[in-house]
């Protein structure tokens, strides 16, 4: 059930054991949030990721990344978010040398994780003594004891994620100058992956040398340019195929930028494990 705001301001909102089903668009927000999955059914879509929850799940967001949840008419959809001000957190948590606790949401901007057994317990019985405490949140002590159980949660999810967060930054390294030329690779296949690209037009658009691009690429992020472009062709082609369910597989696959369908359907079967057409069956 919905409950209000921190202290009657909108630096914080809890939203507990909510089961409405609502038509959401793709949206996004200045705030940080945490989304927990209790049961039911629901593929939720954050930027080109599509994520299948199971109960347990706890997705993190900076919020500023496009996201929506597509939810099924006969199944239930139970969950409970968490929509907080990060500049204000980030203020509060510095004052107690705690500001790392705001870490997974800056470094991993997105991430999805499935709790089990004890941590599973531990992070359901701290959103419940949140809602508690927010209910009577006109008693003074109850709205401290608050603020206290959402430090807790932030401390929980800040432990089950400092191995993804460690690892990302081992992966990142890398001169700073590499790492601005990588960006301004990624940036520009996220604005032009539907486009005829190789790497000669890399090269021009880019202003850097081809071979050094790719070598640089390969070194810093673990994979090809074109492995890169690939990933996200297909992603996008995952969600067409779920938001578009009309769509054909040839439509498709000349939309994300495939000269050729059976391209397409070659590279899709190599990342996914099926055709694109027994993907767009399971969907339902």
């Amino acid at each position: 059930m919905p409950t209000s705001m921190l202290e009657g301001q909108s630096r914080f909102n809890l939203n507990y054991w909510d089961d409405k089903k609502t038509v959401n668009a793709f949206h996004s927000h200045l705030e940080y949030e945490i989304y927990y999955f209790h049961k039911g059914s629901c593929r939720y879509l954050i930027g080109d990721k599509i994520y299948l929850l199971s109960p347990g799940d706890v997705i993190i967001m900076d919020g500023l990344t496009l996201h929506r949840p597509r939810v099924f008419e006969r199944e239930e959809y139970v969950r409970s978010t968490i929509h907080f001000e990060s500049d204000y957190f980030k203020e509060i948590l510095s004052a107690m040398n705690m500001e790392e606790l705001l870490r997974p949401f800056s470094s991993l901007k997105s991430h999805c994780i499935n709790l089990e057994s004890q941590d599973r317990a531990d992070f359901e019985a701290v959103l419940k003594r949140m809602n508690e405490h927010n209910i009577k949140k006109e008693n003074p002590i109850s709205g401290y004891r608050f603020q206290l159980a959402f430090i807790e949660l932030l401390t929980l999810l800040y432990s089950f994620l400092k191995r993804e967060i460690d690892e990302k930054s081992e992966g990142e390294k890398g001169s700073p100058g590499q790492m601005d030329y990588v960006q301004r690779v990624v940036s520009y296949i996220e604005h032009h992956y539907m486009e005829d690209l190789s790497m000669e037009k890399l090269e021009n658009e880019l202003h850097l040398n081809r071979f050094y691009l790719s070598k640089m690429f390969k070194k810093v992020t673990g994979f090809t340019i074109f492995n890169y472009l690939y990933q996200r062709r297909i992603n996008q082609a995952k969600i067409d195929f779920l938001v578009h369910p009309d769509r054909s597989v040839t439509e498709v696959s000349f939309l994300i930028g495939f000269k050729h369908p059976a391209h397409f359907s070659r590279v899709f079967k190599k990342l996914t494990g099926m055709t694109p057409e027994q993907y767009k069956k399971s969907l339902g």
